[in-house]
């Protein structure tokens, strides 16, 4: 038997005449031995000699006996807790238990491979359910095995060589200028005595602003100045009814008012003291600018069924959705060349690039001129 330090390992001679060595590393869940073996005593000396250098240089790969599914649920409790939004960190941890636990969850770790990663995939589409939610589970999944990776446990990520279904982009179907003057004449004149719509004054600044619908469900009267003709966003409301901060820098945001949006807000907050009046201790307050009936956060799906129901009265497309109207109030800016870099900024877009990928398409005459502009440069 030919013996080393306790950090240099020990080689020895197995039974069968065979070779072995064993040395120390040290892994996220403590002290461990490691063991390679061989043929040769040289053949040995050489394996534990690289495998002590990958350990000295912090490359120590070992899982264990841990599953997928006990990997997850460690990421999510130690990496994932507090280093996102609540909402972000339930959806990850919905998707993982959803989609990756049942079909992967009792796989060793250390033997996840691309195929069974792509196989995922297949089952997931296989069910009928849409190429978006398979990229998101591999976003999710590519994260958590990213970590797996920094902390040493598997020597690379199988999601990075997987390939998940392509995402068709939802087609927008914002209103044209005569289509918005119908929609918001509708809601504003269009309750039993024609008086406006309970959601009229949320219209109007949903095509004025183009905000996001749960930053109008979560838009409270503190964020609304009136006489200084602004409006802040520091909130949204999520599918969920759980209130969060803006998603990024550019979403928190303030905004100048228009006139129409400033009368709508009025003549709302008007009807809703008299609404809080009639209900008197029913009402509960939170403060919310479009709240339930009763002053509670109002549901997402409620508000999408308040719309299709407007929809309809002003004889317009039910495939058109809430979100279109921020798409409407961007293409009705940039129709009319207002300045892309003030619809970002009215937006909360993260840049102007995202702003012009996504509008510049739909618009006529976004080519910026150029035929014309090269024919008389040059004709």
């Amino acid at each position: 038997m030919g013996k080393r330090g306790n950090r240099e390992g020990t080689i020895s001679r197995r039974k069968n005449g065979g070779w072995m060595a064993q040395y120390i590393v040290y892994t996220p869940d403590g002290r461990k031995r490691k063991t390679v073996y061989g043929k040769t005593r040289a053949e040995v000396s050489e394996k534990l000699t690289r495998a002590m250098a990958d350990r000295d240089g912090g490359l120590v790969f070992d899982a264990g006996k841990m599953t997928v599914a006990e990997y997850l649920e460690r990421w999510l409790a130690d990496s994932a807790r507090g280093t996102v939004r609540k909402s972000t960190y339930d959806s990850y941890e919905g998707q993982l238990r959803r989609y990756v636990h049942p079909t992967l969850g009792r796989l060793a770790l250390k033997k996840l491979t691309e195929l069974h990663v792509q196989g995922l995939y297949r089952s997931m589409q296989d069910r009928g359910l849409s190429a978006r939610t398979v990229r998101y589970t591999h976003a999710v999944l590519r994260r958590a095995l990213k970590q797996a990776v920094r902390w040493k446990y598997i020597p690379r990520n199988p999601c990075d060589d997987t390939d998940p279904p392509r995402v068709q982009r939802d087609e927008m179907r914002p209103l044209n200028q005569n289509q918005a003057r119908r929609l918001l004449s509708v809601a504003g004149a269009s309750g039993p005595n024609g008086e406006p719509d309970r959601f009229h004054a949320l219209y109007v600044l949903a095509v004025h602003t183009g905000m996001r619908p749960g930053e109008l469900l979560a838009l409270k009267w503190e964020d609304v100045e009136l006489e200084a003709e602004i409006l802040s966003i520091n909130r949204t409301l999520s599918m969920k009814g759980e209130f969060a901060a803006p998603k990024t820098a550019k979403s928190r945001r303030r905004i100048r008012l228009t006139a129409g949006s400033i009368a709508a807000l009025k003549a709302h907050r008007k009807r809703q003291l008299e609404e809080r009046m009639r209900l008197s201790s029913l009402w509960r307050d939170h403060g919310l600018v479009f709240p339930s009936t009763v002053g509670t956060p109002l549901n997402h799906r409620n508000l999408a069924r308040a719309f299709k129901d407007l929809l309809k009265r002003a004889s317009l497309p039910d495939t058109v959705r809430l979100y279109d109207l921020r798409h409407t109030c961007a293409t009705l800016l940039l129709a009319r060349n207002v300045h892309p870099k003030y619809v970002q900024e009215l937006l909360g877009h993260a840049s102007i690039t995202l702003t012009l990928d996504t509008y510049s398409h739909v618009l006529p005459g976004m080519d910026g001129g150029a035929t014309s502009a090269m024919d008389e440069a040059l004709g």
